[in-house]
């Protein structure tokens, strides 16, 4: 019973991170279709962002959730004004562009913070569930996921913001013709994605070693995730996380994280081969 428990929690944990590092991305891939090959450095940013402000003296919780989020996010709305602004409906000038900009986001922090492996020490203590010991930051990662994805389908099915994004995305011409500018909606949705993401990195950086290069960790597991979940953004991206973490983390016990890591790419083909759209493109057709 207590190994189980152990388990439920390794891979609750393993669920609400993946949840956490693609909720930017199906905000910004799902609804806006940019191939964002930055994501990964935008997680970097949000966790260099938490390893600076704590060092500045600046309490953990609030680089965290505050400072790491809307740091990022106004670097997304630079992004997003200046460079993918010019791009869309260009997918392949947008993957370029992307990826030229993670690799100048990369040599930026590099020539800053070196190579040396950065790292925050996590607030929380552990506990115990009999004869194992679990970090209690663990616990609050898993309360923090479910909180993202309930606030932005919150947002997007309740909110007159969430009614705009969703409707100009699907037909940006109607929204101009209602007063609506859809180059206003972008530019804050890039925005909101790219805070996501930045929150994302923010709250990783206690469990994982920061490094110029930790992005491209994250961003295979992010598109893999977003893609698996389909067009749904809320329940694909939720079914998608609960569905390969669990593969991972059930196949990470039982072997090594390498394997957990081949297992749940393993996992991503077949779903794609059954479902070459995605969770939402059977199932859930009409969900958000």
């Amino acid at each position: 019973m207590d190994l189980a428990g152990i388990i439920a929690v390794q891979i609750g944990y393993t669920v609400a991170s993946l949840a956490l590092i693609s909720a930017g991305l199906a905000v910004i891939f799902g609804m806006m279709r940019v191939i964002n090959l930055a994501h990964g450095e935008f997680l970097m940013l949000g966790a260099y962002a938490v390893v600076v402000s704590t060092k500045a003296g600046i309490n953990f919780w609030v680089s965290m959730l505050v400072i790491a989020p809307l740091f990022v996010g106004i670097v997304g709305v630079i992004v997003e004004r200046f460079i993918v602004r010019f791009l869309y409906g260009r997918m392949m000038d947008t993957l370029i562009a992307t990826w030229g900009l993670s690799l100048l986001f990369i040599g930026v922090i590099t020539t800053i913070f070196g190579n040396a492996t950065e790292s925050v020490v996590s607030p929380l203590g552990s506990f115990e569930i009999g004869e194992f010991v679990e970090s209690q930051y663990r616990l609050f990662i898993i309360f923090l996921g479910v909180l993202v994805i309930g606030v932005i389908f919150v947002v997007l099915r309740y909110s007159r913001a969430g009614l705009i994004a969703r409707g100009t995305m699907q037909n940006a011409d109607m929204a101009a013709a209602l007063g609506i500018s859809p180059q206003h909606v972008y530019t804050v949705t890039f925005g909101v994605g790219a805070a996501l993401t930045g929150l994302a990195g923010a709250a990783l950086a206690p469990v994982t070693g920061l490094l110029p290069t930790m992005g491209a960790a994250f961003i295979a597991k992010a598109f893999i995730t977003v893609i698996g979940g389909g067009e749904a953004i809320v329940t694909g991206t939720s079914s998608a996380s609960a569905i390969f973490g669990t593969v991972n983390q059930v196949t990470t016990f039982l072997s090594t994280p390498v394997m957990g890591d081949v297992a749940l790419l393993i996992a991503a083909v077949i779903l794609l081969r059954l479902l070459p759209q995605g969770i939402t493109g059977r199932f859930f057709r009409r969900w958000l």
